[in-house]
């Protein structure tokens, strides 16, 4: 392969990958790798993202953690097969993103998911006895439907976080929040 750049310079470009589900494990090697590509002065980053996403509050991190690097860094995010979900949050800490045509991109969303099995449980003679220290403890318990102040709760929570994503996407590539909604659910397509 062809460098573009002299040999001295190889080194002035940090490279930190990021594949797979974006979970604590990641944003911590990440976290890590970012504090070294600010230690050592690096002028810029390239960000490899190959990721389905993951959880928010992980994304949320390295996102955070890329917006203060803005300060001293050049931060090119390049998404590779996949960028969704926490992969196009993270992307969003970067000046620049590129992708290939065929890059799976989008996702601006956030979903929680839980299983009821309680029939299933009720065939094989299984049930539980639960004890807890509030009505909501067992909160997506698999062996029984969700009551009605619970899918509230949820439904809420997954409302702030997905105000969050959006406000974030919003903020980062100038944009209002309407289009970026319009985006996340379908409506606009270019």
């Amino acid at each position: 392969m062809i460098w573009p750049f002299k040999p001295r310079f190889r080194k002035q470009i940090a490279r930190i990958e990021i594949s797979g589900a974006i979970a604590g494990g990641t944003r911590k090697r990440v976290l890590e790798a970012l504090e070294e590509v600010k230690e050592k002065k690096f002028p810029a980053l390239l960000l490899r993202i190959d990721s389905p996403g993951g959880t928010v509050g992980d994304s949320q991190e390295i996102y955070s953690a890329l917006k203060q690097l803005q300060e001293t860094v050049k931060i090119v995010a390049s998404f590779g097969n996949i960028s969704a979900s926490g992969g196009v949050y993270i992307g969003m800490g970067a000046q620049y993103i590129v992708t290939n045509p065929g890059t799976i991109t989008g996702s601006i969303g956030v979903i929680l998911r839980g299983n009821n099995l309680e029939r299933l449980l009720e065939k094989v003679g299984v049930s539980f006895k639960v004890i807890k220290s509030g009505p909501y403890k067992d909160i997506l318990s698999f062996d029984r439907e969700l009551t009605q102040a619970e899918q509230t709760i949820l439904q809420e929570l997954i409302d702030v976080s997905y105000g969050q994503f959006v406000s974030t996407v919003a903020g980062a590539r100038n944009l209002n929040e309407e289009t970026v909604r319009g985006f996340a659910d379908g409506r606009i397509f270019t």
